[in-house]
């Protein structure tokens, strides 16, 4: 006699049961998050916020709710490979955590969120998803609260100096599997720590879906930098919502690598909360063959003196496609804001297409802010140096790419990070070169 077995649940079909280990206060905001996922209207074509984009990417529906970790996890560990070495390295299958590495000191604290949760429940509740998300993915938002399970937390207390950088790892396994990474840190006054979370496949084929977010709490005169490599194979989908508050003197970095996924949708929200807070918002994005990579920004200038800068550079392959929209926001009592925006899109070929949207909304005087967007393709005489040289046209595109790319990269300010980015950058371009073999 066979045994029927019961289909998985779709992510869409019925609320989550919060683990009952978990905080009663959580377990609320997961009961009125789904029922706001619930009530919040799918995006739809002419909204502004997803102008340009393929909502039929949206269709959600065949993913599973319950995504189960492979019995050997023992490969997925070996290939968990960053930096050399690190200040702590977490590695997670399917949102579960297999893999903890840390030469923190005892009076940081960096654990997994659902821990954190019990332990220093006061802490974690003061900054868990404390923003609006606004730049179109509030439905998407609410569904991540309503079904996230583990993430990591991030603390950093008064005064204390993270040397190297802590590395998480994200591995996506199994045909429709679907996870919801949360990464929450806080830095205390004068503290200083660089994240970097990392997206993979455990194969090239599975479909899976990552719906991700950030919560980036910088202190008083801390610098807080974050970095998301994104590489997951071509047939998965990602919504990764980032937000980030800069206090008084405090320094936020985040950078943003799109080397993966078929559909990419990036938003990034930074608050400049007190005077003399910086925003540095970064991103380096290749997509190839109809990958199709949406970023959305929003520079909120909510205190007077502060300064941000953004940077987007973009290199498009094959019949690849991009959106950036992106807004400076100076609120009527920001005087002396400085603030920049640029996006850049270099064609790799005539068949790609980038929209790009940026813009400003200034309501305070004694400002300087600017923002522009360009697109251009090589040029041939760029090509014919580099041939004139013994290099072939192909190895020619991937250099001037490269090149390209390096503006951003290096203004992450670590050798041994920008190494990192720079490998993942190459494999891509070695991917496009074996057109994806």
């Amino acid at each position: 006699m066979s045994t029927v077995l019961e289909p998985s649940p779709s992510i869409l079909d019925s609320a989550p049961e919060t683990p009952a280990d978990l905080p009663n206060w959580f377990a609320e905001r997961q009961r009125s998050a789904w029922q706001r996922f619930l009530e919040t209207p799918s995006p739809k074509r002419n909204d502004e916020n997803w102008r340009f984009s393929s909502i039929k990417q949206l269709e959600f529906s065949s993913y599973l709710a319950n995504a189960e970790v492979p019995e050997d996890t023992g490969s997925l560990i070996e290939r968990s490979l960053g930096l050399e070495a690190s200040a702590a390295k977490f590695i997670f299958v399917n949102d579960t955590l297999i893999e903890i590495e840390s030469k923190l000191p005892e009076n940081v604290i960096c654990m997994p969120l659902a821990e954190a949760m019990l332990l220093h429940g006061d802490l974690v509740k003061q900054h868990f998803m404390q923003q609006d998300t606004r730049l179109g993915s509030a439905k998407w938002a609410a569904l991540h609260e309503a079904r996230l399970s583990n993430g990591l937390f991030v603390h950093v207390p008064d005064n204390v100096e993270v040397e190297g950088s802590i590395e998480v790892f994200h591995w996506l396994s199994g045909e429709k599997s679907t996870i919801f990474p949360h990464t929450l840190i806080v830095t205390g006054t004068n503290a200083k720590v660089r994240v970097i979370d990392t997206f993979l496949s455990e194969n090239d084929s599975d479909a899976g879906l990552c719906i991700a977010f950030n919560d980036l709490c910088a202190g008083p005169g801390s610098k807080l930098d974050y970095v998301a490599i994104q590489a997951f194979n071509e047939n998965t989908k990602i919504i990764q919502i980032n937000e980030t508050g800069a206090a008084r003197d405090a320094t936020a970095k985040g950078f943003i690598l799109n080397t993966g996924a078929s559909w990419a949708r990036n938003e990034s929200l930074s608050r400049l909360e007190g005077e003399g807070s910086r925003s540095d918002m970064l991103s380096v994005s290749v997509p190839a063959r109809t990958q199709e990579y949406d970023q959305r920004t929003f520079q909120h200038h909510v205190s007077a003196g502060a300064y941000s800068d953004l940077l987007y550079k973009n290199s498009l392959y094959d019949k690849s496609r991009t959106i950036f929209s992106g807004l400076i926001f100076v609120d009527e009592k920001a005087h002396r804001t400085d603030a920049y925006q640029t996006c850049r899109n270099l064609f790799m070929s005539n068949d790609a297409e980038a929209n790009s949207m940026p813009g400003l909304e200034i309501n305070a005087d004694d400002v300087k802010c600017s923002h522009g967007s360009t697109s251009s393709q090589i040029s041939e005489e760029e090509i014919f140096y580099l041939r004139a040289r013994g290099i072939d046209p192909i190895r020619a595109r991937q250099l001037i790419a490269r090149g390209f790319s390096v503006e951003v990269i290096e203004r992450l300010g670590d050798d041994k990070v920008e190494a990192l980015v720079l490998r993942h950058l190459d494999n891509k371009f070695a991917h496009i070169a074996t057109g994806g073999a």
